[in-house]
């Protein structure tokens, strides 16, 4: 498995900039605490990433958004303060304890009436979307090993103009290394294979450095 080393002055810096520019709200910081208290693993993204998060919803105009990986709603909630009031956020996470520390989360937050938790694995919850209007905006940051099935029911649950972006694809380089981690990277490399390759999608990647290590985001359209 990856260990994810982040460098001091990458460190200061996210957090100069979370200080001075992205201003984090209570929100978001008793989401991070929360997780911390029930010994969930640090890997919701950082407050640049999920302000930017809110912003791309923002942006693309989106009503309905999809999340594949909830933890402690700390995401959820950026991108659920992106929509109008009447938009819909639906997220799925595959345990009920992190799901239920999201509910109280969100609820906090004051965006709980715009979001529906799905419990369970998100390959066996996603289908039941289908019948439904499609979403404008996937964000995926679930097990790298299903990236690619993920990536395919972001395509199928949205329309030409949806926006997703998938998480953790650069990996502290291990896309380049996949022995380094045999668990996890092979999925991604298989994600980034499809973002470049089907005909359905335009896709960019995005590096990142920060108190998450050396990583990096995809944006994608539908076309």
């Amino acid at each position: 498995m990856i260990e994810h080393v982040a460098e001091p002055g990458w460190v200061e810096a996210e957090r100069y900039l979370t200080d001075v520019v992205v201003r984090p709200d209570p929100a978001h910081e008793r989401a991070l605490s929360s997780a911390v208290a029930a010994g969930m693993p640090p890997i919701e993204v950082a407050p640049n990433a999920g302000k930017l998060l809110k912003m791309l919803v923002q942006l693309s105009g989106a009503r309905r958004v999809l999340e594949i990986g909830t933890l402690a709603g700390f995401s959820s909630i950026w991108m659920a303060q992106g929509l109008p009031d009447d938009g819909w956020l639906v997220t799925c996470e595959y345990l009920q304890k992190h799901a239920d520390v999201a509910r109280a989360n969100v609820d906090a937050a004051g965006v709980g009436h715009k979001v529906e938790i799905r419990v369970g694995a998100a390959l066996d919850t996603l289908p039941a979307l289908a019948s439904g209007e499609p979403f404008d905006f996937v964000f995926i940051d679930a097990d790298k090993e299903n990236d690619v099935n993920y990536l395919d029911w972001a395509i199928r649950l949205g329309h030409p103009g949806t926006v997703i972006v998938m998480d953790n694809v650069v990996w502290d380089g291990a896309i380049l290394e996949p022995e380094r981690d045999e668990t996890n990277a092979p999925g991604i490399i298989r994600a980034l294979d499809m973002l470049g390759q089907d005909p359905r999608l335009e896709s960019t990647v995005i590096q990142t450095v920060g108190s998450k290590g050396w990583d990096g985001f995809a944006i994608a359209r539908v076309r």
